[in-house]
């Protein structure tokens, strides 16, 4: 699927991915449910965040925390007219140089969430992030610039990224941890 480029397309992908995503949840057995990812046999999975998530809440909990980053850049921005007085996207002590750490951190203030919990949370965050991008024209979602606030980017790209590919890279996530409890057994 091309990276979503027009609002229709942006709604369409985050529904249709997260739908994938909650599908392919829905599909697990108890086993895979319960067995923790463990993808260190596999040389090509070396980014930080492979390592980091340890289970399916994990994935679903840092969905949901990035899925704030974006309600709240929204939120504190969206009357805010220029670049000067922005509040950037990520939290103030991190930049896209050390967002790992707040992965990190991300992943370290939800392991008393339940698993149960995480959906719940991510299914009412899900919810409101597309309540936002319904509020924007296409003009203002996909016209670099179009806010000052979002720098030298568009509004959408926050969106995109937030959602339909962070799902995405979720999916991908949990398929190599079936495979991997698939040839475990």
């Amino acid at each position: 699927m091309p990276r979503p480029r027009d609002k229709e397309s942006l709604l369409s992908a985050a529904r249709e991915n997260y739908a994938k995503l909650n599908e392919m949840i829905d599909e697990l057995s108890e086993k895979e449910l319960a067995s923790p990812f463990d993808f260190s046999g596999d040389a090509s999975k070396k980014e930080a965040h492979w390592s980091r998530d340890k289970n399916v809440r994990d994935l679903l909990i840092h969905l949901y925390e990035w899925h704030q980053l974006m309600i709240k850049f929204i939120e504190n921005n969206k009357s805010n007219p220029d670049a000067k007085s922005a509040i950037a996207f990520l939290p103030s002590e991190y930049s896209w140089k050390t967002y790992g750490a707040m992965n990190l951190m991300f992943w370290n203030r939800h392991q008393k969430t339940s698993f149960e919990d995480a959906k719940k949370m991510l299914a009412e965050s899900h919810k409101k992030v597309l309540a936002l991008v319904e509020q924007y024209t296409n003009e203002e979602l996909f016209t670099k610039k179009y806010f000052a606030w979002t720098g030298t980017t568009d509004l959408g790209s926050y969106f995109v990224s937030s959602t339909s590919s962070h799902y995405d890279w979720a999916i991908k996530k949990l398929k190599a941890h079936k495979k991997n409890c698939i040839s475990s057994s």
